[in-house]
């Protein structure tokens, strides 16, 4: 079992950064790939960005892909997205998730998800 708690969300101006963080119970962080998602109102939730659990292999969505950065440290059990240039089409709750195995752009794949911290962009 693992617990996720994001924090880092808020308001911000087009041009923008933020950094959210997502925190992880339990022992077993390093052997889980992680991801982040969004949902934005009235929309599907999608793939944001993905890392695997040695961190050697990270995947973007396109529309993030430049602007926005995945990294973790297994030492503090913790993920982060470093989201850089935000755009008003970023706005939406963000999502972390753990995962064993799986594709890293499905959420299907992913076991366990956090509460969701809520991006909004102003233009």
């Amino acid at each position: 079992q693992v617990q996720l708690v994001e924090s880092g969300g808020g308001l911000v101006q087009a041009g923008g950064s933020l950094k959210l963080s997502c925190a992880a119970s339990g022992r077993t962080f390093s052997s889980y790939a992680m991801g982040w998602f969004r949902q934005a109102p009235g929309k599907e939730r999608e793939f944001v960005a993905a890392i695997s659990s040695s961190s050697i292999n990270t995947y973007y969505a396109n529309s993030v892909k430049g602007r926005f950065t995945i990294s973790r440290d297994n030492a503090k059990n913790t993920v982060y997205l470093q989201m850089n240039s935000l755009k008003p089409e970023d706005t939406a709750v963000y999502y972390c998730a753990a995962r064993r195995s799986g594709s890293p752009y499905s959420s299907a794949s992913y076991d366990f998800w956090g509460q969701g911290t809520q991006v909004t962009v102003s233009s």
